[in-house]
């Protein structure tokens, strides 16, 4: 799932170039032989610094059943960007089957969740999130599909905010339809989200 390490550039090494200098040919009657001329010494190699890797920076750390991830990519100024993330995976597949993703808020923007599920559902059902089944919960429509997946986006309040914090030891509910109306329902925990949404706050 919303968590990030950047390769370093190989020493670029100069050639060394040797200077020899070729006896002369022998005449009829030898010659007295000259000694050599001094050999040029071996200059070192020349070696220039690491250039700045432009791969980005990745961080992660775990609060609870939650992934920080950071990405930090080199330039000036470095651009860092940070989410939290938990995701949910089917048994026997390698790649995770939903996906909840809070990125860090923009200043002045409302706190943005995210969730990402297979392409084949439905749009004319909601996706709905709730920390139990008493909770009426938060509901937004599918916003898009691509080959990764579908999106539906949520704007998380205040009131909401602090329901998910308090709820530290409940597992809640992601629910949608399938693209043949069949009802589908997801695992949403909740441990470990106060303390990585604070951990978000402060990148």
């Amino acid at each position: 799932m919303r968590k990030r390490e950047a390769g370093m550039g190989g020493w670029l090494l100069a050639g060394i170039l040797m200077l020899t200098m070729a006896g002369s040919a022998a005449a009829q009657q030898p010659a007295p032989r000259k000694p050599p001329a001094a050999q040029p010494a071996a200059q070192p190699a020349e070696q220039t610094p690491p250039a700045p890797s432009d791969t980005p920076q990745r961080t992660t750390a775990t609060y609870g059943d939650w992934v920080m991830q950071c990405e930090t990519d080199v330039g000036s100024p470095p651009q860092k960007a940070c989410q939290i993330i938990q995701s949910t995976q089917v048994q026997g597949k390698n790649q995770p089957f939903s996906l909840v993703i809070i990125p860090h808020p923009a200043k002045g923007q409302p706190v943005k969740l995210v969730v990402q599920v297979p392409v084949n559902v439905s749009f004319a059902t909601n996706v709905r999130l709730r920390t139990d089944d008493a909770d009426p919960g938060i509901a937004a429509p599918f916003a898009r599909c691509l080959p990764a997946g579908c999106f539906a986006e949520f704007d998380l309040k205040d009131d909401v905010l602090k329901k998910f914090r308090a709820a530290t030891a409940v597992v809640g509910k992601l629910s949608f339809a399938d693209g043949g109306g069949h009802d589908l329902a997801v695992p949403l925990s909740l441990k470990g989200f106060a303390q990585a949404y604070d951990a978000l706050l402060k990148e």
